[in-house]
């Protein structure tokens, strides 16, 4: 494992774990504790990418995150931002107009370049009944290949995210899927250490590393295995050091941000319970480093 002082992986809070905090509020907050970014989710109440005043709302987002030294990624995760009846919908590898999808992360590409985010994140979505894979992959190519483009132009980097139950949601299928579309140096993988337990076939360490320096985004939960439920750390069955250690072998140095959407009721509370977990982990590490280490 690398040595304490090469160590760079920062912490950060997702904001839709925050959702009844207005933004400057939540950075607030999440700064006070100690965290180093926040992943934004692009959706009310905090940075909503389709308002009339989605410029106005960036810049006043840009203030927020500077005056509390905040890094920051943007993440595309919201439920109902695009259709007020379906949840995610359209996404990606919908049937029909896949646009407004496409439309969302060019947005989420510009208000990234906009804020100086370390990464924009996205997911492919679940694949219609009927569908095939084949269709799914050509979906997903053609729809993010735009995406890329304008990306590449603004110096942004797009992290995709396994995520279980849809067309690509394993490290495995993230890996064809940057392979199917050439293998971009800007194109990188989320992974969520939750879905580790959940979802892949191999442990969570073995994801780490099979996914190594591809790396662009992480995002930190609990969970249990075939239960997609984010969980506060402790509450399931993720060993919490050995996926960190992990991280740290690959050199990873972006932001591990708590995903927590459904806890934003005790967010301050939940927060604080996070941070404590996760820098009690890092102690360990750096202890057991220390104790190897040859005099």
């Amino acid at each position: 494992m690398s040595a304490p002082e090469q160590r760079r992986l920062r912490l950060g809070y997702g904001s839709n774990g925050f959702s009844g905090h207005r933004f400057p509020d939540a950075c607030a907050v999440i700064a006070g504790l100690g965290y180093d970014g926040v992943a934004l989710t692009l959706d009310q109440p905090h940075l909503d990418p389709f308002a009339s005043d989605a410029v106005a709302q960036t810049a006043r987002a840009a203030k927020s995150l500077a005056d509390h030294g905040l890094a920051v990624v943007i993440e595309t995760g919201s439920r109902y931002v695009l259709d007020p009846w379906h949840k995610h919908e359209p996404t990606l590898v919908s049937d029909g107009d896949r646009g407004p999808r496409v439309e969302l992360l060019t947005r989420a590409v510009r208000i990234a370049a906009e804020l100086g985010a370390e990464a924009m994140s996205c997911w492919s979505g679940v694949l219609p009944e009927g569908a095939s894979a084949q269709d799914g992959w050509r979906r997903l190519t053609d729809g993010l290949g735009p995406v890329l483009d304008l990306a590449h132009e603004l110096g942004v980097t797009v992290c995709v995210e396994p995520e279980p139950g849809m067309h690509v949601d394993t490290v495995d299928e993230a890996l064809e899927l940057r392979r199917r579309l050439g293998e971009p140096d800007h194109l990188r993988l989320t992974l969520d250490l939750g879905h580790l337990v959940c979802n892949e076939p191999r442990s969570p360490k073995a994801s780490v590393a099979l996914a190594g320096p591809l790396i662009g985004n992480v995002q930190v939960d609990d969970m249990v295995r075939d239960v997609h439920e984010h969980l506060e750390l402790g509450a399931g069955t993720l060993d919490l050091d050995a996926v960190l250690g992990a991280l740290l072998d690959t050199g990873f140095a972006g932001l591990a941000s708590v995903e927590l959407p459904r806890h934003s009721h005790a967010a301050p509370k939940v927060a604080a319970r996070q941070i404590g977990a996760l820098r009690a982990s890092l102690a360990r590490l750096v202890h057991t480093d220390t104790e190897g280490a040859t005099p």
